[in-house]
């Protein structure tokens, strides 16, 4: 499944709707995003697929408008930077008294930017491959622990049909680490039944089984006979429907886990989080990079290995806890 989240898609509902990011005031979208079109869409890229708060992205939004700026002053565009451009605009923009926080931020948001536009392929390559920050810089992704997870679970309504499906899309969300395009996006037909697991495209249109363990199929089970009365009269293929038969969109499942998640207290929670989530209790519990890897779907391990760190910072925490020596 594609991950190109086209701009007119990203800014109206049905009907033409006008769809803006929580806090965002008419006409914020656009302000800062110097970089023309690769960069806004990877800014609503960020809004709708990866669900960032309003605040980070409107620092994207700032740091790419300045990229873009930047890059202009050397008579050039975004996709045409190469790594001496980069390089040497990183220099400037340390030269200008930026501090550490910011300067992470930039780096981030730059790379961030041609990942996508290389993923979408819109580039060949990728400038900033070998441009680092320092390694303090880095930001490690938000997890929930075990007894966050199941506050978050407990929050849908079971005594209604929707309620049923929410409770089942968290936890096949939470089972098997999908991206929410591709949790949407699974048809009745991805699910395996015996001995357990779901097939779904990925980045790419690659395709990959992912396990699925037995409380997510119990909930889908549940959840079957719900599903058969939100057709109603209607048919669709799609696993998760909506009261008619229509999909569940990314933004609304999006809303559904923030609201879900700020019931349950524990703070702002996005599809993502229960992915990070996904991936940080697999490690902690033995798994190997690689398996994560295959199961998150990742094409490069290096981008796996984010939560080597998270869950290595956990290790110290305990150790400087418990050990008498420390």
């Amino acid at each position: 499944m594609s991950t190109r989240i086209q701009r007119k898609q990203c800014r109206q509902g049905p009907a033409g709707e006008s769809r803006r990011e929580p806090g965002r005031k008419r006409g914020e979208m656009e302000e800062g995003v110097a970089g023309g079109g690769e960069a806004e869409e990877f800014i609503n890229y960020l809004r709708v697929e990866r669900g960032l708060s309003a605040n980070t992205l409107t620092a994207y939004r700032r740091d790419l408008g300045q990229l873009a700026a930047l890059a202009a002053e050397k008579g050039k565009e975004l996709v045409t930077l190469d790594r001496a451009d980069l390089v040497a605009i990183l220099a400037e923009w340390q030269q200008r008294g930026r501090g550490e926080g910011s300067t992470a931020r930039f780096v981030s948001a730059a790379k961030g930017l041609y990942r996508f536009l290389v993923a979408e392929g819109r580039m060949g390559h990728d400038p900033t491959i070998y441009l680092e920050a320092r390694k303090s810089w880095q930001t490690l992704p938000r997890f929930l622990g075990r007894e966050e997870v199941e506050a978050l679970l407990r929050q849908p309504d079971l005594k209604t049909e929707t309620g049923v499906r929410d409770r089942a899309m968290l936890e096949v969300l939470y089972a098997t680490g999908l991206r929410v395009s591709e949790l949407i996006g699974l048809k009745l037909g991805d699910v395996v039944w015996e001995p357990g697991g779901v097939s779904t495209l990925g980045k790419g249109g690659k395709e990959r089984r992912v396990p699925l363990g037995r409380s997510a199929l119990d909930r889908l089970k549940l959840y079957l006979p719900c599903r058969r009365r939100l057709l109603g009269d209607a048919t669709s293929p799609r696993l998760f429907v909506e009261p008619g038969g229509g999909a569940v969109s990314r933004q609304q499942f999006w809303k559904l886990v923030r609201r879900y998640g700020e019931a349950a207290g524990v703070g702002h929670v996005t599809p993502h989080t229960l992915r990070h989530s996904f991936a940080t209790v697999l490690l902690e519990n033995g798994a190997d990079l690689r398996s994560v890897q295959l199961l998150l779907g990742h094409a490069d391990v290096s981008t796996t290995q984010i939560y080597t760190h998270v869950t290595n910072d956990r290790l110290r925490e305990s150790y400087r806890k418990y050990h008498p020596r420390s």
